[in-house]
């Protein structure tokens, strides 16, 4: 058996995991001879109690590198271990680095300069708005954008980044056979046609409320530095920002509104230290010495404002905005809205940057906006 068809093999066991397979490994001498050693050796290493070792001794007749490599080139996927040169050296950094990863697509060397966008499920417009741009802008100036594959920002990022002709991973919290979530499936085909889909996980391994928190570190693991966009004080988001800190990995957080519930998890992970983003610019200058040569220049004309869709009624404010600042009563007979209702776009507008406020009651176009229309 080699190096390689033994990873396999253990990353297909239960009852074993990425730091009880190293201390074996270290005490037997490799991770083959995990395979040859009868239980009362396995017992001598700190964490393999009688139990453990009995479990590892029925697996290891049972379970076949082979049949499970032939499987998963059946699916178009390939199982990279340790020992593979694509398996990527900035994951293997981590406490407890996956034994093997199956993907559909390619790791390329360049993905060292990746960066995680993750968040909640459930974003509101002004979330799924900066995802879309932080992760379009990243890939344009050459970073791999890192998510989960998951509803909600981790979606957007992945899209984001596809609309920049750029580089982004997925990495899936269940096996790549049981796709998850299934309406995401075409999204994980085109990652794949510039990217990769990863997975830890045997084939067969469907997701479960274990399989996503514990995939979080490699989410982390793969990246340089986690922008967190709106994420609840329960959001897996906030357990990957926690693991990018234990891995010396940079947090980002975007802010939000204060009554928004999403920007909770945001608030306090800048209150612990993370970085705040309000562009671009401000993930651009924690990793400028990692911007590829040729693409500073690019980064540097990047205009670093999110482009948002706007709806009908913010069009008409828009609009209305273009001969200079207006106060709120000349702006709701121009527009025909409600005072109420105008009051509510100004505030969304203000927060996608569109629009600001000034003293008096006045608003005008931020700065570059109509330039930009």
């Amino acid at each position: 058996m080699t190096s390689r068809e033994a990873y396999i093999a253990l990353n297909m066991m239960d009852r074993l995991g990425p730091v009880r397979v190293r201390a074996l490994a270290e005490h037997l001498g490799s991770v083959e001879s995990i395979f040859d050693a009868p239980a009362n050796l396995l017992m001598q290493v700190q964490g393999i109690g009688p139990e453990v070792a009995r479990r590892v001794v029925e697996q290891r007749d049972e379970i076949g590198a082979d049949r499970e490599i032939a499987r998963a080139g059946k699916l178009g996927l390939r199982i990279v271990t340790p020992v593979d040169t694509e398996y990527p050296e900035w994951l293997k950094t981590i406490y407890d680095p996956p034994l093997a990863l199956y993907v559909k697509g390619n790791i390329e060397s360049k993905d060292r300069h990746a960066v995680a966008i993750v968040g909640t499920r459930r974003p509101t417009h002004y979330g799924s708005m900066v995802a879309d741009r932080l992760s379009y802008q990243l890939a344009r100036v050459g970073f791999t954008v890192v998510s989960g594959l998951a509803r909600g920002v981790d979606t957007v990022a992945h899209k984001g980044a596809l609309k920049a002709k750029g580089r982004t991973l997925a990495v899936l919290g269940s096996a790549q056979d049981c796709l998850y979530p299934p309406e995401n499936a075409e999204l994980a085909e085109a990652i794949a046609e510039s990217g990769a889909v990863i997975s830890e996980y045997p084939l067969g391994r469907e997701p479960d409320r274990t399989t996503f928190p514990y995939r979080n570190r490699v989410v982390s693991g793969l990246s340089m530095g986690v922008v967190v966009v709106e994420a609840g004080m329960g959001s897996g988001a906030l357990h990957t920002a926690d693991q990018a800190g234990e891995q010396g990995r940079i947090v980002f957080a975007v802010p939000g509104r204060i009554d928004v519930p999403a920007a909770r998890g945001c608030h306090r992970l800048l209150k612990s230290g993370a970085r705040l983003v309000e562009d671009v610019d401000d993930i651009l200058q924690e990793l400028e010495y990692l911007i590829p040569p040729d693409k500073k220049e690019k980064a540097q004309q990047m205009d670093p404002r999110p482009r948002v869709q706007l709806t009908k009624e913010e069009q008409a404010v828009v609009k209305a905005l273009w001969d200079g600042e207006m106060d709120v009563d000349t702006m709701t007979r121009r527009v025909g809205l409600q005072a109420a209702q105008l009051n509510s776009l100004l505030i969304g507008l203000e927060m996608k940057r569109v629009v600001r406020m000034l003293p008096g009651r006045r608003i005008e176009l931020a700065e570059g906006v109509r330039s930009a229309s």
